[in-house]
């Protein structure tokens, strides 16, 4: 009853200057609805090609680039983990997830990831994001500044995407140049823990030739000792428009973290520190014609990764001789057409082969004790068809695919979706949805570290959900509910805690429902909030049963103030300690534009400086202050 209390009192602290600080009646005309759920909102992820949020089945979050923007995070995570409901990441620090043990970024959507994550699919423009060899991305590699705006599939997406969108599926769109002409911007930030944070990007277009890149570099001395975060990234992207119809793209995406582990406090470490190279490049070609559109898009991934275990600070124990050592690398290609072939249908057919894998090896002062872990590759083939029909004029959109997935070890794999959504009038949306996504073992699973398993076989759920999408007030109010269950089996688990090798033992079942909605209430000021109920009948790791998060954001002339308050409640920390996690917690922003080209910012995090923790072990900072300034050049 505290928590609530507590919760409902920061709410309205949060929300009561905004709206007092409005002078304007709720008649005036909204401006452009740009960050609330719009019915004809043009999405590409939840089918390959662009297609009218209206006539997809499933569940799709939208984050909007003057959403990110606005938020002034270098990393995209803590901003969707506000913004979708149903979706939940890991946090340990105040900047940096880490790798190996201790490390957070572990992602699930409706209570499916898995921790590491390897059930929710992260792509760059359509690509495909994960380690080799471990089967899974790498939450610090995934910034702001390259990023025009994120769309998250909530629910399995394997029919389109295979492999690890069990889940779903969270595809950050980069930027692109679209007018003639330059433009560059920097932002440098400071705050507490020594944390500094330095972007800047440019921008520049003639005809058809355009250019995109940034660089950025963040730092922290963690709230902890024992915790330091330090990283550099780059990312630059060429374009080309061949002709009106076909259009060329290349780019590529790099970055170098080091990042120092603490262990939980019961348990104090030394020197477990982690060097991580990650890399993507890619090659896409693409043509849209009025009755047909498609692509042929080339990516390669790779990393290294050098990681020292450390010791225990109360251990008498003396520290490894060893380094762990390892390299990756994921080569891919994505070939997909879709055509209109009569009137109302858009059929598409696709694509896939990914060859995936790396080195891993215990690096020793002689080489020649080096205890190599794993040195092999594997390939995965598949093809999918897609068939989206609209009729009864245009009201009714019916939605059938399946998916022949073939990997090199497990054989084939069968998926299907079938879904329907209706429009009754310009303003509401009824949709259903049935789905199953699947996740192959990884190389990590089936090879590499005790407990491994070579005989492991893939993961398996189906999705089935209902949602209505209702806009009211000429647009201004957007409220969108989602009723959902997943019924999982053949997950990968030990038999007991820490005992016994991987087996393909786990139940998954999961029901609950969403809501969210946005208020555009005059030109100066918007409302949003989102809540996502989830009931597990098995325990899930990092996976809340209730997450609210409710913000306002007020602008006006040269000034901007933002402000949003999130309550995540029985959270479980850990599977084999009792005890749930709640808390709230409350962050604000302040932007000031001074002059044309110069804006000065300042944010707060946690500000009722609440104690808790997501990773078990590992307290999280309270309150942190942060300012700096940004300058945009055109």
């Amino acid at each position: 009853m505290h928590t609530i209390s507590l919760l409902f009192y920061c709410i309205t602290l949060s929300l009561f200057p905004l709206a007092a600080g409005n002078s304007h009646s709720g008649n005036e005309p909204a401006k452009e609805l740009n960050d609330t759920i719009r019915l004809d909102e043009v999405i590409v992820t939840g089918t390959m090609p662009k297609v009218n949020l209206r006539n997809l089945p499933m569940s799709i979050s939208v984050i909007s680039g003057k959403q990110i923007e606005e938020r002034i995070q270098p990393s995209l995570l803590p901003l969707l983990t506000e913004e979708v409901p149903g979706l939940f990441i890991t946090q340990r620090g105040v900047m940096g997830y880490g790798v190996a043990n201790g490390s957070a970024g572990g992602m699930s959507i409706r209570g499916i990831g898995g921790a590491p994550t390897a059930g929710v699919l992260i792509l760059i423009d359509g690509h495909p994001q994960y380690m080799g060899l471990m089967g899974h991305p790498l939450a610090d590699s995934y910034q702001s500044m390259m990023t025009e705006r994120v769309e998250v599939v909530r629910g399995p997406a394997s029919v389109l995407y295979g492999s690890n969108a069990m889940g779903g599926v969270i595809n950050i769109i980069t930027k692109q140049q679209q007018r003639n002409g330059s433009h560059a911007m920097g932002q440098v930030m400071y705050g507490s823990y020594n944390t500094l944070s330095a972007e800047a990007s440019a921008g520049w277009k003639k005809d058809k030739l355009h250019l995109n890149g940034n660089i950025g570099y963040n730092r922290s001395d963690g709230h902890r000792e024992n915790m330091e975060f330090e990283q550099w990234n780059g990312y630059a992207k060429v374009g080309y428009d061949i002709s009106s119809n076909w259009r060329s793209f290349a780019d590529l995406n790099i970055s170098n973290t080091e990042s120092s582990n603490p262990g939980p406090i019961t348990a104090l470490m030394i020197d477990n520190d982690a060097d991580i190279t990650r890399g993507m490049a890619s090659l896409a070609v693409e043509n849209e014609y009025a009755n047909t559109s498609g692509a042929v898009k080339l990516f390669y991934n790779f990393g290294t990764h050098k990681i020292n275990d450390g010791i225990s600070i109360v251990s008498s124990a003396l520290p490894p001789e060893y380094r762990f050592h390892s390299s990756d690398r994921m080569a891919g290609i994505s070939v997909y057409q879709s055509h209109s072939l009569f009137r109302g249908n858009k059929t598409t057919a696709g694509f896939d082969y990914q060859h995936f894998g790396g080195e891993a090896f215990n690096k020793f002062p002689d080489e020649a004790n080096n205890q190599q872990l794993a040195d092999t590759s594997l390939y995965n083939i598949a093809g999918y068809l897609n068939l989206q029909q609209t009729m009864w004029e245009n009201k009714l959109t019916l939605n059938a695919g399946i998916r022949y997935d073939y990997h090199q070890i497990n054989g084939p794999e069968w998926i299907p979706q079938l879904g329907a959504s209706f429009t009754p009038s310009a303003s509401t949306v009824l949709k259903a949805i049935m789905s199953k996504g699947f996740r192959n073992p990884t190389i990590r699973e089936m090879y590499m570290f005790p407990p491994q398993n070579p005989d492991l076989k893939p993961e398996r759920v189906m999705n089935y959900e209902i949602s209505l999408l209702q806009m009211f007030m000429k647009n201004r109010l957007s409220l969108s509910i989602n009723l959902f269950y997943i019924k999982g089996d053949n997950m990968i688990q030990q038999p007991e805690p820490n005992r016994g090798k991987w087996a393909n033992i786990g139940e998954v079942e999961n029901k609950g429902f969403e809501v969210s909605t946005t208020f555009q209430a005059t030109r100066e000021l918007r409302f949003s909030a989102n809540y996502s109920y989830l009931n597990m009948t098995h325990r899930i790791l990092g996976a809340p049963k209730q997450k609210l998060y409710v913000s306002g954001n007020y602008a006006k002339s040269r000034w901007a103030i933002s402000s949003g308050i999130q309550y995540i409640g029985n959270l479980h920390t850990s599977l084999t300690e009792p005890g749930q996690e709640s808390f709230v917690l409350w962050n604000a922003r302040i932007n000031y534009q001074a002059l044309d080209w110069l804006g000065i910012f300042a944010k707060g995090e946690n500000l009722l400086d609440q104690e808790y923790e997501i990773n078990a072990g590992f307290p999280m900072p309270g309150a942190t202050i942060f300012g700096g300034i940004r300058i945009n050049l055109m």
